[in-house]
C-alpha cells in the first residue's frame, strides 16, 4: 500500500506541475530555444532561485517536458491497441492515436520530433519514455508473427547485423527484412503526422486524412500485416 504523500510533497507536486504547465505555454510562443527560467518564474510570480529548486536549469525543465511529452503519446498509443484482434485494425487505432495526440499538442510534438534543440543534450532518461510508441508498434507484429516479404530490396551484411541486433532488443522473433520493414514504417509514421503538423501538406494532401488512412493500409502491408 502506497503512503499517503505530506502536504510539503503535494505542495511540491502541484507547483512542479504548474511550473511545467507554464513552461509549456512558452513552448507554444517561444518554442524550446526560447524556454527561459527566469520566464517561468516570473509567469508564476516566484523568485528564479525558488524555481531553481525544482528544476536547476533549462535544461533539467526540457528533459520533464519531453518525459511528459513521450509518456503521453505513448500511452495514448497503448490505450489505443486492445491487445488482441486484427493485427492490421491494432495497427490502424494506434496510427490514428498517434496523429491525433500530434494536432491535440503540436507544440509538444514538435519538442520531441521537430528539429533539435541548439545545446541540449537528451539524457538517458528519456529512452525509457520515447520506447512506448514504437514499442506498441513492436507488440502488433509480434502478435501477428509476419511472414517474410516475397520481394524485397537486398540487405548488406552490416545491415542485417544491425537488425538482427534489434530484433534481439525488441524479443520479436521475425526475419530481419521485417525488423527494416518496422523501422521504416516508424519512420513514415512521425514522417507523416510532420509533415501534417508543420504544415507540409498545404496545397496537395490538405486535409490528410484520406492520405493518412491511406498510408496505413500501405505500411500494414508494407511490414506482412
Amino acid at each position: 500500500m502506497t503512503a499517503p504523500r505530506t502536504a510539503r510533497e503535494r505542495v511540491r507536486a502541484e507547483l512542479t506541475r504548474e511550473i511545467k504547465d507554464e513552461a509549456r505555454r512558452q513552448l507554444a510562443e517561444v518554442g524550446a530555444h526560447g524556454l527561459s527560467l527566469r520566464a517561468v518564474s516570473r509567469e508564476l510570480g516566484m523568485v528564479s532561485s525558488a524555481l531553481y529548486r525544482y528544476f536547476p536549469s533549462r535544461d533539467h525543465l526540457l528533459t520533464a517536458l519531453i518525459v511528459d511529452a513521450y509518456n503521453s503519446v505513448g500511452e495514448a498509443a497503448e490505450q489505443a491497441d486492445p491487445g488482441t484482434g486484427d493485427p492490421r485494425s491494432r495497427w490502424r487505432k494506434i496510427w490514428h492515436a498517434t496523429r491525433d495526440w500530434a494536432k491535440t499538442h503540436p507544440h509538444e510534438y514538435a519538442l520531441i520530433f521537430g528539429s533539435p534543440i541548439p545545446g541540449y543534450q537528451a539524457p538517458r532518461d528519456t529512452v525509457g519514455p520515447a520506447a512506448r510508441l514504437p514499442m506498441a508498434l513492436v507488440a502488433v507484429l509480434r502478435d501477428a508473427d509476419p511472414d517474410e516479404p516475397a520481394v524485397t530490396a537486398p540487405m548488406s551484411a552490416e545491415l542485417r547485423k544491425q537488425a538482427r541486433s534489434l530484433s534481439e532488443l525488441l524479443e520479436l522473433d521475425a526475419p530481419v527484412e521485417i525488423v527494416t520493414r518496422a523501422v521504416g514504417a516508424w519512420t513514415h509514421l512521425y514522417g507523416t503526422i510532420s509533415f501534417e503538423v508543420f504544415g507540409q501538406y498545404v496545397g496537395s494532401f490538405e486535409p490528410a486524412d484520406a492520405y493518412f488512412e491511406h498510408l496505413i493500409g500501405q505500411m500494414a502491408d508494407f511490414v506482412g500485416l
